[in-house]
């Protein structure tokens, strides 16, 4: 990189403030002069009580926080933070990986992500730099809900829009999106129609299956447009994504709806998703229906890997999963789709 675009993009980074708590000195010098190497604005607390106070009185982007303190531990950093602050971005730091906090304790506390300490850095960079984008687009979307207040009519409108936008964002990113979200929002309309739900309901699926991989301007273009198979580190990232587009989407109470789609279109009935391990009707209705129209548009579409399966082979599949990746009675009428209906299937391919 030429001397003047490093520049550039160091002054980039400075928009950001971070700050990073941890009670061994040693370890903020280091992530500190690893950080200000790539322009970040880092400033460094050994105790945590302090940490709280400055979070109070001072605006930060972003927390790197050690998992095992004294006098407390970071979970209870959180605590205390959290009950004034409830945007602040945090990725834990922990010693090893079992010693970190129970999964339920960092969704309870919106603990963003956590990552194992070590002497190479390039790890945390990854999952910083994921941070700050989607603090970017949180930012976007509180400018945007501002606008959007002044009258109900600019608030339809630039709703919309400001949806196209972030999802032409994402697809710019990850070349398979293109297309499949406007199918996988159809497809969900179709069962939607098949279950009788109403208008309102029917938009709030289409919505939600065109917004429901917005997370992925989370996830690092390496790993989005790597044709090889994915690392276990990096298949971990892409798992981040439900979480990360509901976090996107939070601030504005417009997304309200369609937050459920997004956060849980990978749960699986059995249980066995993620992110949270729902099961059964625990699943929210509408992010089962997302979840079976994602998987056929998944098994329907070319990949460099593989090419599209034959509709047969996927009836058999979506049969053989019933009660186990998705609802039983979702799967049915789909089905009965799939056999009755097949041309308005054949249309929305052909269109998308």
């Amino acid at each position: 990189m030429r001397i003047g675009a490093q520049n550039i993009a160091n002054n980039e980074n400075l928009k950001y403030k971070i700050i990073a708590v941890d009670d061994e000195q040693g370890i903020i010098d280091s992530i500190s002069v690893f950080l200000k190497k790539s322009g970040y604005d880092l400033v460094g607390e050994t105790d945590p009580v302090k940490a709280i106070e400055r979070v109070k009185n001072e605006h930060f982007d972003l927390m790197l926080l050690d998992f095992i303190m004294t006098p407390f531990h970071g979970d209870q950093v959180v605590e205390e933070i959290r009950k004034f602050n409830k945007e602040l971005y945090i990725l834990l730091l922990t010693g090893h990986k079992d010693l970190a906090p129970p999964l339920e304790t960092i969704k309870r506390l919106d603990i963003q992500g956590y990552c194992e300490k070590s002497d190479k850095f390039d790890q945390l960079l990854l999952l910083i730099e994921s941070a700050l984008k989607s603090i970017d687009q949180m930012r976007e979307i509180k400018r945007i809900n501002v606008e959007l207040s002044e009258t109900n009519q600019k608030l339809e409108k630039a709703y919309m829009e400001s949806i196209e936008t972030l999802r032409y964002t994402v697809e710019a990113k990850d070349p398979y999106t293109k297309g499949h979200s406007d199918r996988v929002a159809q497809y969900s309309i179709l069962i939607g129609q098949n279950m009788g739900l109403s208008e309102e309901d029917q938009q709030t699926l289409l919505i939600g299956g065109l917004f429901h991989d917005i997370g992925k301007i989370g996830v690092p273009d390496t790993i989005l447009r790597k044709e090889q198979k994915l690392t276990d580190e990096e298949y971990s990232e892409i798992k981040n994504h439900p979480l990360i587009g509901a976090h996107i989407l939070a601030p504005a109470t417009i997304f309200e709806k369609i937050i459920p789609i997004v956060k849980h279109h990978h749960e699986k009935y059995d249980g066995k998703g993620y992110p949270s391990q729902l099961k059964g009707e625990e699943i929210p209705l509408f992010a089962r229906i997302a979840a079976l129209a994602d998987t056929f548009d998944a098994m329907t579409s070319k990949r460099t890997y593989r090419d599209a399966l034959p509709i047969e082979k996927v009836k058999e599949e979506i049969e053989r999963c019933k009660g186990t990746q998705f609802d039983p009675k979702i799967a049915d009428i789909f089905l009965d789709i799939l056999n009755n209906e097949y041309d308005k299937i054949l249309d929305i391919q052909e269109k998308y």
